[in-house]
C-alpha cells in the first residue's frame, strides 16, 4: 500500500478550473487501477491532498433539491456569485474566499476501504484542528459535517463533507469556515437543513484567524490519522 501522499496548495482558483483539475487526477488514478486490474500488475496509485479557496460559488450534489438556492441569476450576478450541479454527494454548500476546501484524491485501497469511516476520519481531523484553538466541536447524529453544540438548539454547523468515490478513488470533500463571510449562506438552505446554524471559527472566537496556520494543523491531523507521509 502507497501512503504517500503529495499536498497541493491551488490558493484562490475558479471552482470549474479546480473540479477539471480534481478530475483529470481522479481519472488518471482510476485508469491506472484499472490498468493493474487487466494486465494483473501491481503499479502504485498516487494521492493527493489538495487545498484551496475558491471565489463565491454555490454548489449543488446529486441528492440536493435545486430550490434550495434562493437566488435567480440576476441575484448570483448580484452577489458576485456562480453556481454548478456536481457529482459529489449532499446537498447544496457555499464556497468562498476565508474557507478551506480540501479535496483529497485518495486511493482507499491504500488506507482503507470504507466510506464511512473515510468521512468520520476527515471529520476528526477538523474537530482536532478547532480543538487547538479551543473551539469544542463534534458530530450531529444523522448529519455528516462537523458541528458546534450539536446536542441543543444552538447547532450550527463549521464544516460540510461531500465526496464522491468510485473504485475506492475519492475526490471533492470538505469545506471548513475559517473566516468565511457567513452572510453568503443566507442565500440557501445549506445542505437541504432549514432548521440549524452556520458558523466560522472567526464568528466562534471574535477575531480573523492566520489561515497558513489553520492549514498547517489541519494538514499534520490528517496526515497522522490516516497515517500518510505527505510531501509537496
Amino acid at each position: 500500500m502507497n501512503k504517500n501522499v503529495e499536498y497541493m496548495d491551488w490558493g484562490l482558483l475558479d471552482y470549474q478550473a479546480a473540479w477539471d483539475k480534481q478530475d483529470a487526477i481522479f481519472e488518471r488514478t482510476v485508469a491506472l487501477k484499472t490498468q493493474n486490474r487487466t494486465n494483473g500488475t501491481s503499479l502504485p496509485t498516487p494521492n493527493y491532498l489538495i487545498f484551496c479557496e475558491h471565489p463565491h460559488v454555490y454548489t449543488l450534489g446529486k441528492s440536493g433539491k435545486p430550490e434550495n438556492l434562493l437566488l435567480d441569476e440576476q441575484g448570483l450576478r448580484d452577489q458576485h456569485a456562480t453556481y454548478y450541479q456536481i457529482n459529489r454527494g449532499g446537498d447544496i454548500t457555499y464556497h468562498g474566499p476565508g474557507q478551506v476546501v480540501g479535496y483529497p484524491i485518495l486511493d482507499l485501497d491504500n488506507f482503507f476501504t470504507d466510506i464511512h469511516l473515510y468521512l468520520r476520519t476527515l471529520e476528526e481531523a477538523v474537530i482536532l484542528t478547532l480543538k487547538d484553538y479551543n473551539i469544542q466541536a463534534g458530530r450531529y447524529t444523522g448529519y455528516t459535517g462537523v458541528w458546534l453544540d450539536a446536542d441543543n438548539e444552538k447547532a450550527r454547523k463549521i464544516c460540510a463533507l461531500g465526496v464522491r468515490c468510485s473504485r475506492w478513488v475519492t475526490m471533492h470533500g470538505f469545506a471548513f469556515n475559517v473566516n468565511t463571510d457567513l452572510d453568503y449562506f443566507k442565500n440557501i438552505v445549506p445542505c437541504g437543513i432549514d432548521d440549524k446554524d452556520v458558523t466560522s471559527m472567526r464568528r466562534e472566537l471574535g477575531y480573523e484567524l492566520n489561515m497558513e496556520e489553520v492549514r498547517h494543523k489541519l494538514k499534520k491531523h490528517i496526515a497522522a490519522l490516516f497515517q500518510m507521509q505527505i510531501s509537496q
